[in-house]
């Protein structure tokens, strides 16, 4: 009978140590935003859940705590209790009683080691790794229960723990938090990408967003030479012909010189006005934003936001115009091209050939090729491909070829010295 107790108390120690082993790695596993989006719905068992990984330092403690005494019980009665149950039956082999004594002691040590980290240990990690949510609801309750009944031990461990730690100028677990770095959440999103947890789009959107701090206005302006714009010396016969030929919402105005720039017009203007007949386009002029061309995008973004504009023009270091940047330039650094009904005649910055080359747009930026083709090429004077190819040779002209990183260019298109297509193959 007592020995019948006995092992029953080994298969208790071996559930608890299961319990706490379970414990720790589902609150460590456990994805918070799912507990949040639960409590948020009235998930009573969620809500309590959310304690424990919101003072997860705590709780490990007392699964530790756990872990520890349940090990401790399993060798103090596990191996005993085993050791007596085999003495007699290794006792009939007529060996001596030291050798007998010892093979016992061998034999109850493994089949305890055994069970305790198969059945105590493994198996309840892999379990809890692969429930991690499920797991968590159920050992909330008597999880938090336990660490009230151990907290002074607990409180005096882990308040050494973290003393011994500070003493090596380390952060302790409550002090440091969790953060993610940014290759950490790629990775992340990587492999939430590659279980199908996610789709392409929403891939594409989240990994441009890491892109998007690192650009700068310059990368991605409508350059000073390619700006659509009106001007007030010429007649509204002309400007209106600019307008029927572009297309745009808004158009900046200049005095003459691009230099001169004195503000935007809107074409909404036009539905309330016969402006044909007025033949002035000051009227309508409404103020612009100016920037430095190296601004972050995303600052620029929160610029425009607050002036609740959807155009910037972009200063050089000189004072001079640069070019031009829309809400549309910046969207599309997330969310990839947006085209509208007057954009069908639009070219991708990059295209396949039949050939297998590819014909790339002069004012594709240096970091698109570098994502494109998986290159590092670096230049900080230019931002574009065509620019890039004039740092190798000043005299480029069409037909030129330069060579890099076993990727050739070469220039199929250019007017008045502006490279305008680029041929490439590897």
């Amino acid at each position: 009978m007592e020995t019948t107790i006995k092992l029953l108390a080994v298969a208790l120690l071996i559930i608890l140590t299961a319990f706490f082993v379970a414990s720790e790695f589902a609150i460590v596993k456990v994805r918070r935003s799912k507990l949040e989006s639960k409590a948020d719905a009235g998930d009573k068992n969620s809500r309590v859940a959310l304690k424990l990984v919101d003072n997860l330092d705590d709780y490990l403690s007392a699964c530790q705590l756990g872990i520890t005494i349940t090990a401790l019980g399993l060798g103090w009665l596990g191996e005993p209790t085993l050791d007596h149950l085999l003495k007699p039956l290794i006792g009939e082999a007529g060996l001596p009683a030291a050798i007998s004594h010892t093979i016992s002691f061998a034999i109850a040590f493994s089949i305890i080691t055994f069970l305790h980290v198969v059945l105590g240990e493994l198996a309840p990690k892999t379990v809890a790794i692969q429930k991690a949510e499920r797991i968590t609801l159920l050992v909330s309750r008597p999880l938090i229960f336990f660490h009230k009944i151990m907290y002074p031990f607990i409180y005096v461990l882990n308040g050494s723990a973290n003393a011994l730690v500070r003493l090596f100028g380390i952060a302790t677990a409550r002090e440091s938090g969790e953060v993610h770095s940014e290759e950490e959440l790629r990775y992340i999103l990587n492999q939430s990408f590659k279980q199908g947890e996610i789709n392409r789009s929403e891939y594409k959107y989240v990994d441009r967003i890491f892109e998007f701090d690192n650009r700068m206005a310059k990368e991605i302006m409508v350059p000073r030479t390619e700006m659509a714009v009106l001007d007030t010396n010429d007649s509204m016969k002309n400007n209106i012909r600019i307008m029927k030929q572009n297309r745009y919402t808004r158009y900046p105005v200049i005095d003459g010189d691009k230099d001169n720039i004195l503000g935007v017009i809107h074409m909404k203007e036009f539905f309330y006005d016969d402006i044909e007949k007025m033949g002035l386009l000051k009227p309508y002029i409404k103020p612009v934003v100016r920037v430095f061309e190296n601004i972050a995008i995303q600052e620029l973004l929160v610029r425009l936001q607050k002036e609740r504009t959807h155009l910037a023009i972009l200063i050089d270091e000189y004072g001079g115009t640069s070019g031009l940047v829309t809400i549309e330039d910046i969207l599309e650094e997330i969310v990839g091209e947006i085209r509208d009904e007057y954009d069908h005649e639009e070219e991708r910055e990059i295209k396949t050939l039949k050939n297998g080359h590819y014909l790339i747009d002069g004012k594709t930026s240096i970091q698109d090729i570098n994502d494109y083709f998986n290159v590092e090429f670096e230049n900080n004077e230019v931002d574009t491909i065509s620019g890039w190819i004039y740092t190798r040779d000043i005299d480029a002209k069409e037909g030129t070829i330069v060579e890099e990183n076993g990727i050739h260019f070469k220039i199929v298109d250019m007017h008045v010295g502006t490279i305008r297509k680029i041929e490439a193959w590897q």
